[in-house]
């Protein structure tokens, strides 16, 4: 995968059209996935499966390896008998169908769990023990999310001194949370379960799923509450030394201070990098190709002091470097892996790119200056590399057409070779945003992505997400109807024109 010419969607889980507030592992996955094989797509790009915080980014999640129960879908558990007719439409979702609601869907999603738990069957909990025992991950992580029911959701740090540290935990209160910790475990099965069959169906259509990789954790997650001793923490306050965040940037003038703990390479050294070939086989295993992001930050990484207010007070560190990939290899060979080398660049991730041999990442809209020549403008790009209309963090194509100032706008059409008037016109047949489209199709590029906002031809209305701004984000969604207008013949006939039409599977 990666080395043939193909092009993919990035739609994430919580985009698609369904019933109950959010996007679930459903028929819509299916029908998405029927649609991307009329248009020959070899690759389905998704953002992070995990929990999200609680401004809903899966970004900085509470697992490394646990799935977003909300994405499990309720009509299956009806199916399995799990949960009865009334419960089964309490989470039927009322609001706008063009909104991800995450709040309502979370509530409704866990008390249908809750039920459905009730009603395991002997088979099913043989199931979720075959799964733990293959899973070494899910022990922790229901035991974490037990004590956090217990404890109001409160943070780890803010637990009991027994519960708050792991070791002490484990000696003696292991089993008094054992019906919680059930519970959690049976969740995890569930998603699990449910994705596998639906991916079974995308893999069928000759459909890769491009998955992707959060390179932090959350401080209060299960990964830093049971491997404490693998983050830089202070072992006494239990608070983190230094934080995540990168210096100032295309998208924040005072950088992004991201906060998550910063690993003890040093420690994950001596151990062998244990928790990251876990962590690089549990995604293996649920996703077909995986995008690592913050790549950059495996050569050097920027740390800043925990009680900072802003990333500008910052500096870099040394990474693990080909430490850690020559154990990936060594244990995961011809893993295909895509490394979001964007932002701040040094040739420490240059190298880094040309030892894994790993494909970059072009975005064409951070190529539109015209006092530069830009290594994201199409022709600078290379065959291994992965080209982009624009990403999760990016405005939309039309989005960024209304807003870019005249220079960088006239320099992007004129680029593109867009000789119309109204370049400002949207939708599905967009001429301006399809020049841009073909322009990366042209690429050199073995790969090709476009956002499902792009293929639409849609405004900064349903752009996904605002780096560095809290609210309001994620929440994009569409419908069937949306997706079955999209124009398939143009996109078949730029996949076939282009050579792009191979399919990866």
């Amino acid at each position: 995968m990666l080395k043939e010419r193909a092009s993919g969607v990035l739609m994430h889980i919580s985009s698609l059209p369904s019933k109950y507030g959010i996007g679930v592992f459903d028929n819509n996955c299916k029908h998405f996935a029927d649609r991307l094989s009329q248009m020959n797509f070899g690759y389905w790009q998704v953002l992070p499966f995990n929990p999200v915080d609680s401004s809903n980014s899966p970004y900085c999640s509470s697992s490394a390896f646990a799935g977003n129960f909300m994405f499990i879908d309720p009509e299956q558990l009806y199916s399995d008998g799990l949960c009865t007719k009334e419960e089964l439409e309490s989470n039927v979702y009322g609001g706008s169908p063009y909104t991800a609601d995450y709040e309502f869907t979370a509530e409704k999603r866990l008390a249908l769990l809750k039920s459905a738990f009730s009603r395991i069957t002997p088979e099913i909990a043989q199931g979720v023990k075959d799964f733990e025992k293959e899973n070494s991950w899910l022990t922790d992580f229901s035991l974490y999310m037990a004590l956090k029911e217990a404890n109001d959701m409160k943070p780890w740090w803010r637990w009991s001194e027994e519960q708050a540290r792991y070791e002490t935990f484990m000696l003696k209160h292991r089993y008094d949370y054992e019906e919680r910790s059930a519970f959690w475990r049976f969740v995890q099965y569930i998603f699990y379960s449910q994705w596998k069959n639906v991916k079974k169906y995308i893999n069928s259509k000759g459909i890769a799923v491009i998955g992707d990789m959060p390179i932090y954790v959350s401080m209060d997650s299960a990964d830093v509450w049971a491997n404490r001793d693998m983050f830089l923490i202070d072992d006494k306050t239990l608070k983190p030394q230094k934080v995540a965040g990168v210096p100032p940037d295309y998208f924040s003038k005072d950088g992004q201070l991201w906060g998550n703990p910063l690993y003890d390479w040093k420690a994950m050294d001596k151990d062998g990098y244990s928790w990251w070939l876990e962590r690089i086989g549990a995604a293996i295993s649920t996703y077909d190709v995986v995008r690592i992001d913050h790549f950059r930050a495996f050569a050097s990484f920027w740390q800043v002091p925990a009680d900072s207010e802003t990333a500008r007070v910052g500096e870099w560190a040394k990474g693990p470097g080909m430490k850690l990939f020559d154990k990936v290899f060594e244990k995961y060979p011809d893993t295909p892996i895509i490394a979001e080398d964007l932002g701040v660049f040094g040739d420490d991730v240059v190298k880094l790119l040309e030892d894994t041999a790993f494909p970059g990442m072009n975005v064409i809209q951070f190529g539109f200056d015209e006092s530069s020549d830009s290594s994201h403008l199409p022709h600078n790009a290379v065959r291994n590399s992965v080209n982009y209309v624009g990403t999760h963090d990016n405005n939309t194509l039309l989005g960024w057409l209304w807003e870019a100032d005249e220079v960088s706008r006239r320099f992007a059409l004129d680029y593109c070779g867009f000789k119309g008037e109204n370049w400002g016109e949207g939708g599905y047949r967009s001429e301006s945003c399809r020049a841009i489209i073909e322009t990366v199709w042209k690429s050199v590029s073995n790969t090709a992505i476009i956002a499902f906002q792009d293929l639409c031809g849609f405004g900064s209305d349903a752009r996904m997400n605002i780096p560095g701004v809290a609210d309001k984000n994620w929440r994009f969604r569409t419908t069937n109807e949306t997706v079955d207008a999209v124009d398939t013949a143009y996109y078949k006939k730029i996949n076939h024109i282009f050579k792009r039409d191979y399919k990866v599977i």
